[in-house]
């Protein structure tokens, strides 16, 4: 499976990140209604592991199973989606707004390879989890040389 290039943090431009996100700051601090537009955003996740397999825990309250993807590779997990926003009353005004929604994609690097036909996700309690076996360890083979 062929996934999207992906460039690491380390090649980011770091300062420009840092004025995006400084200008973002400002802009949330200012008027909670800025947070109202649709952007991309990145929900958390936990990876850990056992011998035996890896799993990743995605918060997503609110996304709707038919709304997230999982994709797999044998060294990487790639977990996109949407969380449609929730509209409050027609004369309501927001005071706070921090719930993000909007498009999300996350790109997880695994720490050893995995068997991508033994992968299983669920969903309870707004938490997506995905369960990996991993891949037995390669065994190398000695190959005798021959004369002639």
């Amino acid at each position: 499976m062929d996934f999207i290039k992906v460039r690491f943090k380390k090649d980011f431009d770091q300062d420009s990140s840092k004025f995006e996100k400084a200008f973002d700051d400002m802009f949330h601090s200012m008027s909670p209604v800025f947070t109202l537009s649709e952007r991309s955003w990145k929900p958390p996740m936990d990876i850990y592991e056992t011998e035996e397999e890896i799993f990743i825990l995605a918060e997503l309250a609110g996304a709707d199973n038919d709304d997230i993807n999982v994709e797999v590779s044998s060294k990487a997990v790639k977990i996109s989606g949407k969380r449609k926003c929730f509209l409050p009353e027609q004369k309501a005004r927001y005071r706070l707004a921090e719930i993000q929604h909007g498009p999300f994609e996350r790109i997880l690097f695994l720490p050893t390879r995995i068997d991508t036909d033994n992968v299983k996700a669920s969903s309870s309690n707004g938490f997506l989890q995905i369960r990996m076996a991993k891949s037995p360890p390669e065994t190398t083979h000695t190959i005798p040389i021959e004369n002639g």
